[in-house]
C-alpha cells in the first residue's frame, strides 16, 4: 500500500555500516550518528502499542502480537515482515538484550539489514552507553537516546567508555568534564556518551572505524564476540566496505587479520590476479616501508631478482602480495607491530593463502628468501602442497651471503618485465587485457597509462587503483558497469537514476556508466546492493560523461 512519508535520510559518508548523515522529521533535521531527548523528535512514540516485542519471542509471538506502528519511527523485528520504506527511521525495541549473546546479536543484524532498504535511520532505543555507544554505530545503528545512561545513573554508576564503575571514581579525577566539576553525575554520563559518538563520527570521518572498534571491544568479551561473528559472516559484511582507502590500515590486534578487506584482497590474488609469469617464484620478507620497492631491502632482493623470477612478498596479515600490487590498498597502506614471532593461528591463517595460491599457480620452482616466521608460513604451505621449497636465506635476508646466494639459485632464467598493468586490471576489473604496446609514464602523484601519447588510465596516487579513460573501457569488455535511464548526467548521479549495475561493484570502485543517451565514468560511492535499493544519495561520482554518438 502507498503512503506518503515526510521523513527523510540521506548517508553522506560511510565507513562498513557506519554512516554519518541527515535525518529529518518534518521540520526536525538531525545530523547522525547523535544522541538525543527522542520524545521531542517522536512525541507520539510513547503512546505506541505492541511495538515492544522482545527480539528473542518465537514467530508465532510475533505474528500475534508485533505492530510496526503508524508514522515514526518505523518499528522492525526479525521475525516480522519489514513496512519500512526509503526514508524511514526504523526503531529496533529490545537491542540492548542482544549484547549479551554475540551469535543472535550478529545474525538478528543481518536478517535486518537484508530487509530495511539502506537509506532509513536506524533508532535503538535504551541501548546507547558510552561503552556500548562504538559497536552500535560500527553495526549501522544511526540514532540513540539518553535513556540507558539515565538509568546507570539512577543506579549510581559512571559511565565511561571502558565501561561502567562506582560513582565514586568520579571523585578520582578520571574525568574533568562539565559534570565531574559540578558533582552531577547525570549530566557527566550524558556528556561521556555526547563525547564517544562524537569520537566515533570522527573516527567514520577518517575511514578508521575498525581500529576504533577493535580497541573500544576489549573492554568487554561479549563485544569482541560480535566482532568475530560479524566478520565470520564475509558475504554480508565485505558489501558495504569500501574497495580501498586512501589511510593507512593499522592491523594491531589478532582481530586484524578477520577484517574483511583482508580475505577480499586475498582472494582476488588467488582467484583474479594473473601473474606476469608462473615458471619461477621467489618468496620475499614485506619492509616496514611501503610500497616494498622503496625501501633499502627490496632494493637489495630486486638487484638480486633481476627480473629473473615472479617476486612475491610473504606478510602478515594479507599473506601474499604480488610485486605487481604493492601500490594497491590494502598492500601499500598498512602498518603491523614487527615483533619477529607469528602465532600459530597467524601462521595457519597465512601458510592457506600461499597454499591456495600456489594450487591456482603452479610455479615450476619456487625459491623462499625468508627467515623466522615467514619461512615457518612458507614451509607450511609448500608441504600442503607438495612443492620442494629452496631456501637461499643464510642468515639475514639482506646480507651478502643470502643475497649471492638468491642470485646464484636464479643463474640461467629468463629475464621477464614484471607486467604491472595486467596484473593490477586483473584484481581491479577480473578481466585480462593484451598489454602489448602499453605503458606506464609519469612520476609520483601524475602516472598513466599509454599506448603511444593515448592514455588508456590515470592512476590514483592515494590508492593505486586505475581510473579507465573512455579508451581504456574499450580494453575490459564486461562488468563493473552501472545502467542509468536516458538522460545525459549533468553531475554526480543519484541512486534513483539507476536501473542495474554489476553486482560486484563496491563502494570506490571505477565504473562504467551507459545510457541510452550518454556514457560516463566515474567512481562508485556506494555499493551494487545500496546503489539498487536507495531512493537518494549521491550513487557515483562522474568524472567525464559522452554523449551517445559523439
Amino acid at each position: 500500500m502507498w503512503r506518503c512519508t515526510v521523513s527523510r535520510y540521506e548517508a553522506q559518508k560511510r565507513d562498513g555500516l557506519a554512516r554519518i548523515g541527515v535525518y529529518e522529521e518534518g521540520e526536525k533535521r538531525v545530523s547522525l550518528p547523535a544522541a538525543l531527548d527522542t520524545d521531542a523528535l517522536f512525541p507520539a512514540l510513547r503512546k505506541r502499542p505492541f511495538s515492544n516485542v522482545p527480539l528473542a519471542a518465537d514467530e508465532a509471538f510475533v505474528r500475534d502480537y508485533f505492530s510496526p506502528g503508524e508514522g515514526q519511527p518505523m518499528a522492525v523485528h526479525p521475525l516480522a515482515p519489514s513496512r519500512a520504506e526509503s526514508g524511514d527511521c526504523v526503531l529496533i525495541a529490545n537491542w540492548h538484550t542482544a549484547l549479551k549473546n554475540p551469535r543472535n546479536y550478529a545474525g538478528w543484524l543481518a536478517v535486518l539489514k537484508e530487509k530495511i532498504p539502506p537509506d532509513t535511520a536506524w533508532y535503538a532505543p535504551a541501548s546507547a552507553l558510552p561503552s556500548t555507544a562504538c559497536l552500535l554505530i560500527y553495526s549501522g545503528f544511526d540514532l540513540f537516546d539518553y535513556r540507558a545512561v539515565d538509568l546507570a545513573s539512577a543506579q549510581n554508576l559512571f559511565c565511561l567508555p571502558e565501561g561502567e564503575f562506582p560513582a565514586s571514581l568520579m571523585e578520582t579525577g578520571v574525568c574533568g568534564c562539565e559534570g565531574c566539576r559540578d558533582g552531577d553525575l547525570a549530566k557527566h554520563n550524558r556528556l561521556a556518551l555526547d563525547r564517544e559518538i562524537a569520537l566515533v563520527r570522527h573516527y567514520i570521518e577518517a575511514g578508521r572505524l575498525r581500529e576504533l572498534m577493535e580497541l573500544r571491544c576489549r573492554a568487554d568479551a561479549a563485544q569482541v564476540g560480535v566482532m568475530r561473528f560479524l566478520d565470520r559472516n564475509y558475504a554480508f559484511m565485505e558489501r558495504s566496505l569500501p574497495i580501498v582507502r586512501a589511510v593507512p590500515m593499522h592491523a594491531n590486534t589478532a582481530e586484524s587479520q578477520n577484517r574483511a578487506e583482508i580475505r577480499r584482497f586475498a582472494d582476488r590474488v588467488i582467484e583474479r590476479f594473473i601473474p606476469t609469469r608462473t615458471d619461477v617464484a621467489v618468496l620475499l620478507p614485506c619492509s616496514a616501508k611501503k610500497p616494498y620497492s622503496l625501501s633499502r631491502s627490496h632494493k637489495f632482493f630486486m638487484n638480486a631478482v633481476d627480473r629473473r623470477a615472479h617476486e612475491l612478498i610473504v606478510t602478515s596479515p594479507l599473506g601474499l602480495v604480488p610485486r605487481e600490487l604493492e601500490r594497491i590498498y590494502p598492500a601499500g597502506h598498512y602498518d603491523v607491530p614487527v615483533t619477529g614471532y607469528w602465532d600459530r593461528e597467524e601462521c595457519a591463517f597465512i601458510a592457506d593463502i600461499l597454499a591456495r595460491y600456489f594450487a591456482a599457480h603452479p610455479y615450476r620452482r619456487v625459491i623462499a628468501h625468508l627467515e623466522g616466521g615467514a619461512l615457518t608460513v612458507a614451509e607450511m604451505a609448500a608441504e600442503a602442497c607438495g612443492i620442494d621449497l629452496e631456501v637461499t636465506c643464510r642468515g639475514h635476508p639482506t646480507s651478502p651471503t643470502s643475497l649471492r646466494a638468491l642470485s646464484d639459485a636464479l643463474e640461467g632464467e629468463r629475464r621477464m618485465q614484471t607486467d604491472t598493468i595486467r596484473g593490477t586490471v586483473s584484481w581491479q576489473f577480473a578481466t585480462d587485457i593484451d598489454t602489448k604496446g602499453l605503458q606506464i609514464r609519469g612520476r609520483s602523484m601524475q602516472m598513466a597509462v599509454l599506448r603511444g601519447k593515448q592514455q588508456l588510465f590515470s592512476i590514483d596516487p592515494g590508492t593505486g587503483l586505475f581510473r579507465p579513460t573512455f579508451e581504456g573501457w574499450d580494453l575490459i569488455p564486461e562488468g563493473y558497469r552501472v545502467r542509468i535511464d536516458a538522460f545525459v548526467p549533468q553531475g554526480d548521479i543519484l541512486a534513483p537514476g539507476i536501473t542495474d549495475c554489476d553486482p560486484r561493484i563496491r563502494e570506490g570502485d571505477e565504473v562504467l556508466i551507459e545510457g541510452p543517451l550518454a556514457i560516463a565514468t566515474g567512481r562508485a560511492l556506494m555499493g551494487a546492493d545500496e546503489m539498487l535499493r536507495s531512493k537518494r544519495g549521491i550513487a557515483v561520482r562522474v568524472r567525464k560523461v559522452r554523449k551517445v554518438g559523439e
